[in-house]
């Protein structure tokens, strides 16, 4: 029998411009949208850890993350 000890995973999101706005407004909406994800962890109780978050000169935003996997235990993976 094999049980999880730890689990993690590592993801690269790329939150981008919606193109049927103008781009301050697009701009705007995906820093919305990175507060919602950011808020939606929060409130859900996901352990995770900001690797990277970068604006790219278009202002979408890039961020690494390292996050719980379901709800398995963390262990060491994000200290």
């Amino acid at each position: 029998m094999k049980r999880v000890k730890a689990a993690c995973i590592t993801q690269i999101l790329h939150f981008m411009l919606k193109e049927d706005f103008g781009h301050d407004y697009a701009v705007q909406l995906v820093s919305e949208e990175v507060k919602k994800y950011k808020a939606h962890l929060d409130k859900t109780g996901t352990k995770y850890k900001i690797l990277s978050e970068t604006t790219q000169d278009d202002g979408s935003v890039i961020i690494e993350i390292k996050k719980q996997y379901n709800t398995s235990p963390v262990g060491d993976y994000l200290n």
